[in-house]
């Protein structure tokens, strides 16, 4: 069974259109009647809309196979006086689901992933934080892509904050415990006696995502269709027991390879 992520997996990051082979492999899963989850750090869509686009360029799965942050971020951060960042698309979302948002006297500092942050906004987070305000991060991305250049993600964000406040994080999407805990038990809904040993996460965040299911148990597979050109760029630094059990250089190949 699987874990399967979007972003630079089954999407491409340039243009969110479907990389060879990643519709396919979605097929053959459900000919097979092989359980899976569908993964992502969406946090610029609502679950709904972001599942439905999926639907309209050709991946055939519902809402019991997929899973994102804002599915449990209500049960992670409180809606009352949050300090959120991230793009214009997330700070919609969230007001839409009633979260408001407070600058002046928040309870949380909430982080997501944007790519043209500005040192303003570092130092009002740093103020936030050593006023005592609690910091989240939607997911903990190491790095993510655009337009052919590569961001820091919300990881080495939180990373940076926690390093300039000493303040400790937490996390709402991928990697974190909750997120993948929420995940198999979706996945025991079709295998009630699943465990993560039982899983293979495929994705193309090594440091990431791989890194942190790997430490849950999980399989992992490693695809060179988003934020990597090669392994050679990552992996060697990685410690050795959050390496990679396989790596492919796009869905197609592993669907050549099973």
């Amino acid at each position: 069974m699987y874990f399967i992520d979007v972003q630079g997996t089954l999407i491409s990051d340039e243009d969110k259109s479907p990389l060879g082979g990643s519709r396919e492999f979605i097929d053959m899963l459900n000919g097979k009647k092989i359980p899976y989850m569908v993964i992502t750090n969406n946090t610029k869509h609502t679950s709904k809309d972001f599942l439905a686009y999926l639907n309209s360029i050709g991946f055939d799965f519902t809402l019991s196979s997929y899973l994102d942050p804002l599915m449990i971020l209500e049960s992670k951060v409180s809606k009352e006086a949050v300090a959120a960042y991230g793009t214009q698309e997330f700070l919609d979302v969230l007001e839409s689901m009633g979260y408001v948002l407070n600058y002046a006297n928040p309870q949380t500092v909430l982080v997501s992933v944007k790519d043209n942050y500005t040192f303003d906004e570092f130092a009002q987070m740093i103020d936030l934080l050593l006023a005592g305000a609690s910091l989240v991060g939607m997911h903990e991305t190491s790095i993510y892509a655009k337009h052919s250049k590569r961001y820091p993600g919300v990881g080495a964000i939180l990373k940076l904050l926690e390093f300039a406040t000493s303040t400790s994080y937490e996390v709402v999407g991928k990697p974190s415990s909750a997120f993948y805990e929420e995940g198999l038990k979706r996945l025991k809904t079709q295998v009630p006696h699943a465990e993560f040993s039982d899983i293979t996460i495929i994705s193309d965040d090594v440091k990431g995502d791989l890194g942190g299911a790997k430490e849950m148990g999980m399989n992992t597979v490693f695809v060179l269709s988003g934020k990597y050109k090669s392994a050679e760029e990552i992996v060697p630094s990685l410690k050795p027991h959050l390496r990679p059990d396989a790596v492919y250089s796009n869905m197609h190949e592993i669907l050549e390879a099973i």
